[in-house]
């Protein structure tokens, strides 16, 4: 149903002109980022459902880590450009066309991808480097920091010093500019006379605001929380939450309640 619904958004993007503006072009591609997101887990997950063999090899399992951690480090400096972009939008209409042209949102969108892989190498060689029990049994449905942590032997110290290190530099980072965009965001939106125009302005960020706020609540509850307040029930219930439902809604807030992709599908359906 994810990989459906954001599918759908991608080719309506795309296929029409009314979409094509550095806004959607950052939703194409959190949409695709969506997409690839939950394919790094489902396809073993289904495998262990249907062959009841929850064996993975070391390589295997870091492979997995590795993809997944950057495709979410991906997501939160993706979602920071989207913040940016709404600010330039909302702060500085005047400028938005000529900052927000062809060439800097192809360097900004290929700069999310290319960061978001750099930021998994520290925290993968951790884990790849780790000495591990004999059984290796994790309690989680798919390789995982802070499951792959469980297991290993001895001092586990380096493993979370690099959840750590990498939440401090690019995750911290990221929310507080994204926070910062969304202070000046809403500051210029109070100071619109018209109700009507506060409406209109409100209306446009509220999804992102909202979709924002909902993965920085969960990314932090779940990694950045002592480690002893998070039971490992909580941890898979909060990985499911921004692992499946966060993307499963991300094309339906964030679109298919817009104005424009409602009239861009009536304009689909009409040619």
């Amino acid at each position: 149903m994810e990989i459906l619904e954001n599918l759908v958004l991608i080719l309506l993007i795309c296929s029409t002109n009314l979409l094509n503006t550095p806004m959607y072009f950052f939703l194409c591609n959190l949409s695709s980022l969506d997409m690839v997101y939950t394919s790094v887990t489902s396809p073993k997950l289904i495998q262990i459902f249907v062959t009841n063999n929850g064996t993975n090899s070391l390589p295997g399992c870091i492979t997995q880590l590795f993809f997944f951690v950057s495709f979410w480090n991906t997501e939160y400096f993706l979602l920071t450009v989207m913040s940016y972009d709404r600010y330039l939008a909302n702060c500085r209409p005047l400028h938005y066309a000529l900052i927000m042209n062809s060439k800097m949102c192809i360097t900004a969108a290929a700069g999310t991808w290319l960061g978001g892989m750099l930021g998994s190498i520290a925290p993968n060689t951790t884990s790849f480097m780790a000495t591990y029990q004999a059984s290796n049994e994790l309690n989680h449905f798919f390789c995982d920091n802070k499951a792959l942590e469980k297991v290993a032997v001895g001092d586990t110290t380096s493993i979370r010093n690099a959840i750590l290190h990498r939440g401090l530099l690019s995750v911290a980072t990221c929310f507080i500019f994204t926070l910062i965009s969304y202070i000046y965001i809403i500051s210029t939106i109070l100071k619109i006379h018209s109700t009507k125009g506060k409406r209109k302005a409100f209306s446009t960020c509220a999804s992102n605001l909202s979709m924002i706020s909902s993965f920085y609540i969960l990314l932090f509850d779940l990694y950045f929380r002592p480690k002893a307040t998070v039971s490992l029930k909580q941890g898979k219930v909060l990985t499911i939450l921004y692992v499946y439902i966060i993307p499963l809604l991300n094309p339906v807030v964030y679109s298919f309640r817009n104005k424009d992709v409602k009239e861009a599908c009536m304009e689909l359906s009409q040619n």
